[in-house]
Parts: C-alpha cells; sequence; structure tokens
C-alpha cells in the first residue's frame, strides 16, 4: 500500500488494535509518548515529525473512558501544534454515546458534548463503526466515515455453518441492522420486544417472528452489563429456540457481565469486535473476538487517497 505522508499514531486505549491497523497499512506506527506525570496529568510527546503529513490517531474512547477521551484530545492538539496537513480521529468505539438526547428533563447531551470537544481540539475528520445512534454522525461540523462490523462478523458466523439460522434483534431499535445481518446470512429475521425501566434493567415482553426450533443469532451493537442478552436468550429459549449466539460490536462487558455470560446455559457463544480490547480476566471460553483491523485499515488507505469507503459499508444500506 502506498503510505506516502500517511502517519498513524496511538495512545494507550488499544494498542493492539493500532499495531494490527498499522500492520495492514504496511507502514510503522509513530513513536509517540503517551504517558503520566506524577500528578496525574496526561503528557504527549510526538517523537517522530508529522509536519504536512496526513495523521491517523487510532483511540477508542472505551473505559476507562475519561482517561482515553482526554489522551485522545490531547494527542489532537499535539499534533496540530505540530503542523499535521490532515488530523483524522479513528474512534473504533465512540464513548459517552447513549446519552443522544433528552429523554427526560434535565439531562445532557454527551454525545454532541464531545463531538465538539474533538472538533474543538483540532480534528479535521472522524472514522468510527457502529455508533450507539447514527444521528451522532450529525453531531460533528467535520466529515464522519461510518463504519459497520457486519461483515466482519457475518463471516465468523458464515464459517461455523450453522443451519436453521435466524437473526434477532434484541429491542425495536436494531431492526434496521438485524435486517442487514439477516440478508447477509440469507436467515429469517425476529425481534424482542421488551420493557426498559433503566438503562441497566428491562423486561422481555414479546418474541415477533418464527422462531421456534431454529438456531438464533442476537446482534447488537453494544455489550455492557450483558443484561438484555441475557434476558433475550432466557425468553428464546422458553419460544423453542435451539442454540443461542450472540454478535456484538463493542464488548463493554462492565460490571457483572462476564458472570452472567458464564452463568448462562443457554447463550452458546458471544462473538465481539476488538474496537475495545479484552483484557484476560475477561477472557472465557464462551467470547471469542473477531478483528476489525482490516477494515479499519482499508478506510485510512482509502480515506489518505481521497477514494470512496461507501462500499465498505453497502451491505447496511441495501
Amino acid at each position: 500500500m502506498n503510505s506516502n505522508g500517511m502517519a498513524i499514531i496511538n495512545g494507550n486505549a488499544n494498542p493492539a488494535l493500532s499495531v494490527s491497523v498499522a500492520k495492514h497499512l504496511e507502514i510503522p506506527l509513530m513513536d509517540t509518548l503517551v504517558g503520566r506525570f506524577s500528578e496525574g496529568e496526561i503528557r504527549v510527546l510526538l517523537k517522530d515529525n508529522c509536519r504536512g503529513k496526513d495523521v491517523f490517531i487510532v483511540q477508542p474512547t472505551c473505559p476507562p473512558v475519561n482517561e482515553n477521551l482526554m489522551e485522545l484530545l490531547i494527542m489532537i492538539d499535539a499534533v496540530r501544534r505540530a503542523s499535521a496537513e490532515r488530523i483524522t480521529a479513528v474512534l473504533p468505539y465512540y464513548g459517552y454515546a447513549r446519552q443522544d438526547r433528552k429523554d427526560q428533563p434535565r439531562v445532557p447531551i454527551t454525545a454532541k458534548l464531545v463531538a465538539n470537544m474533538i472538533v474543538a481540539a483540532g480534528a479535521n475528520r472522524v472514522l468510527t463503526m457502529d455508533l450507539h445512534a447514527a444521528q451522532i454522525q450529525g453531531f460533528f461540523d467535520i466529515p464522519v466515515d461510518h463504519l459497520y462490523a457486519i461483515n466482519t462478523i457475518c463471516d465468523y458466523f458464515e464459517d461455523k455453518k450453522i443451519p436453521n439460522l435466524c437473526v434477532v434483534s434484541p429491542d425495536v431499535g436494531g431492526i434496521k441492522m438485524a435486517r442487514a445481518y439477516a440478508k447477509r446470512l440469507n436467515a429469517d429475521l425476529a425481534i424482542v420486544d421488551k420493557r426498559r425501566y433503566s438503562p441497566e434493567q428491562t423486561e422481555v415482553m414479546h418474541i415477533l417472528g418464527p422462531v421456534k426450533s431454529k438456531n438464533v443469532v442476537l446482534v447488537d451493537d453494544i455489550c455492557a452489563t450483558a443484561g438484555s442478552i441475557i434476558e433475550a436468550t432466557q425468553a428464546l429459549k422458553d419460544n423453542g429456540v435451539k442454540e443461542v449466539y450472540a454478535g456484538i460490536s463493542h464488548g463493554i462487558l462492565s460490571g457483572p457481565a462476564i458472570d452472567r455470560i458464564k452463568t448462562c446455559e443457554g447463550l452458546k457463544e458471544l462473538v465481539i469486535t476488538d474496537s475495545i480490547p479484552l483484557p484476560s480476566e475477561k477472557s472465557i471460553s464462551k467470547i471469542k473476538v473477531v478483528s476489525v483491523a482490516p477494515l479499519l485499515a482499508d478506510a485510512i488507505q482509502r480515506i489518505h487517497e481521497e477514494k470512496s469507503i461507501s462500499i465498505l459499508f453497502d451491505a447496511i444500506r441495501q
């Protein structure tokens, strides 16, 4: 690949993914120090020259969200002051996205606040993947390229050759994405109709669609505490489903998630991407990780060469 004028840098959010992206692009990561001063303030030092270069900063704002977000902002500022030609913030996972509107009085819209901060720091472009809400693209006053992990996750399930397959959305809001998965996997489509009492607590109400005696793949963008996935799994098993798999773009896996997944006999496998690193203490046999590094590398190369990237996410628009 042509790497003339391109530079890839990263912080501490997901170094393994950054290394893999650089490897696919066949260029080295830019030598960058991202550390801490004695009192905890973030220190950034660009050891290589990036004047006039097209710089891509790979830094998902995953937990610890505040630390990783501040690293991103400070890296953007450092690159801007080093006279880079263009700065693209590559955010495989976009934190603070779940508060994307005022759904009750006296609450913030943090997705917009973070967008403002990234633009103010000096980013010229954003490359992200599977936003919690598609309208977040409109919160930025700079170009946003929105990728989807559907092809990466579908490749995994296609290789497994699961018979009599049905794709299930765990809520009504995920119907469009689930339909795209069903079309790609040539599977039936069903929906779990649920009522949400709080961000962590839901109650499954009805299963809409043919699921009896089928093997099911639950698809969603985020798995945080795994409450929705476990409840949906139980409801599906109660409705005569044979085996339940889950395909999730972003495996946050916070709080009781790992214990819930371990003890849920109905859930055979949880497939996540490496948009968020999976620490060793959370690595269990039920969780499989597929890499989005080739997808990100392809998008970065196309952006650098001023080519269209729409071919990378045509499946979701069909």
